[in-house]
């Protein structure tokens, strides 16, 4: 993002009244959503949102023990600054089978975790035989399909509750998930159709066309699916372009409350990638993206940034406002930012603890839905009562399940 001018008197009190309309829970316009970046200072505006943040949301900090489960490498997306797809052929592409996706479920539940995060390549079946070749050997027709499946043989065998998270999915796709999955998700990453142009971030990505996201978001909602989004900050999008993103989910959450939560996750540039080169954002700017969205969504909305791309000042985020450090896994690595190791669980909270917080591990479906069964598929429903305790954080304790 480029520099901007110093804000004249009337924009810095407009400002201000915008803060407080935000701190009173007001819904603010995007001209006041976009002076939380030009016309206020980051300390001004840090103090809003973890005000705001502490009148809702309280000093209590969550994260999700997981297990991070890659079920395929493969994807047609060419994204300008991932290291997770491959081609096949290339050292690491894979397609995990039944058994591999058990053994790492089965060796989750024994060191305690609840959920079963399934990340994948966008749909390889429709660009790679390779892919073709695998799923038909198995009797699917797609990848969409293996993973619904997959999902419910981890529920059922190990009784963690899956989210998957595996790009674009259609309306008949997503209500075959919401049957084994306590939650579902699918980053917008950003509202600017720029970035799918020659050399930008998206280009060879048609799966990341803003639209597209924007309407798996909505039929998740119509289906009533606890859904998980959030936005990718410092890959060429603007100011007005991360505000604009940012009340569309407001948008969209108004007219189903489905979103649950929504993670805004730091750009890291990787060697090898066609991005390698490209600058990351500063932590001042990223704070400053956090706190505005805590302003933007409200206190209600359950806000993540992932401590590891953020280490080792990770604990300046709670000065951002938010409430949750996402899935944090004792058994397997990110495998997205491989280079980014999760803090160990112990140390997560002693850090939290320290800062004046206090850390709650919860489960793949957050407190507020536990209890609306309308968000609950009644194949799930059972899995989730025995993880659950009386406020629907994770039970604790070793997991109990028939």
């Amino acid at each position: 993002m480029t520099a901007v001018a110093a804000p004249s008197i009337t924009k810095r009190n407009d400002a201000r009244h915008a803060l407080r309309r935000a701190d009173a829970g007001d819904a603010v316009s995007r001209e006041e959503a976009l002076s939380f970046f030009h016309d206020v200072s980051l300390a001004d505006l840090l103090e809003a949102a973890t005000t705001l943040r502490d009148d809702t949301k309280g000093r209590t900090i969550s994260y999700s023990r997981k297990v991070f489960i890659p079920l395929t490498t493969l994807c047609r997306d060419r994204c300008g600054y991932c290291t997770f797809r491959r081609d096949p052929g290339e050292p690491g592409a894979h397609f995990m089978t039944p058994e591999e996706v058990l053994a790492a479920a089965s060796a989750a539940k024994r060191a305690g975790c609840t959920e079963a995060l399934f990340s994948l390549g966008d749909q390889p079946e429709r660009t790679f035989p390779e892919a073709r070749e695998f799923l038909a050997a198995r009797g699917f027709d797609s990848t969409l399909d293996y993973l619904a499946s997959m999902t419910e043989l981890t529920l059922r065998e190990t009784g963690l509750l899956p989210h998957a998270n595996p790009g674009l999915m259609s309306a008949e796709h997503l209500a075959a998930l919401r049957r084994s999955n306590a939650s579902v998700g699918l980053m917008l990453e950003t509202a600017s159709p720029r970035l799918l142009q020659r050399g930008g971030a998206h280009w060879q990505a048609p799966d990341k066309a803003p639209g597209l996201r924007l309407q798996t978001i909505a039929d998740a909602g119509r289906l009533r699916i606890p859904f998980t989004t959030g936005l990718l900050i410092g890959i060429g999008e603007t100011a007005e372009e991360r505000v604009d993103a940012l009340l569309a989910l407001r948008e969209m959450h108004g007219r189903y409350g489905h979103i649950q939560e929504v993670i805004i996750q730091n750009f890291r540039a990787k060697p090898g990638t066609r991005m390698a080169g490209h600058p990351e954002p500063s932590l001042e700017d990223f704070l400053r993206t956090v706190a505005a969205t805590r302003l933007i969504l409200g206190g209600e909305m359950n806000l993540q940034a992932p401590p590891n791309l953020s280490a080792p000042d990770y604990t300046r985020l709670l000065d951002a406002g938010i409430n949750d450090w996402g899935g944090i896994s004792p058994v397997t690595r990110d495998f997205i930012n491989p280079e980014y190791a999760w803090p160990q669980i112990p140390v997560l909270r002693a850090t939290t603890e320290k800062a004046g917080f206090t850390l709650r591990p919860r489960l793949a479906i957050y407190p507020e839905f536990v209890t609306r069964r309308e968000f609950i598929a009644e194949e799930v429903h059972p899995y989730i009562s025995r993880l659950a305790d009386a406020e629907g954080y994770a039970r604790q304790g070793e997991m109990s399940v028939a």
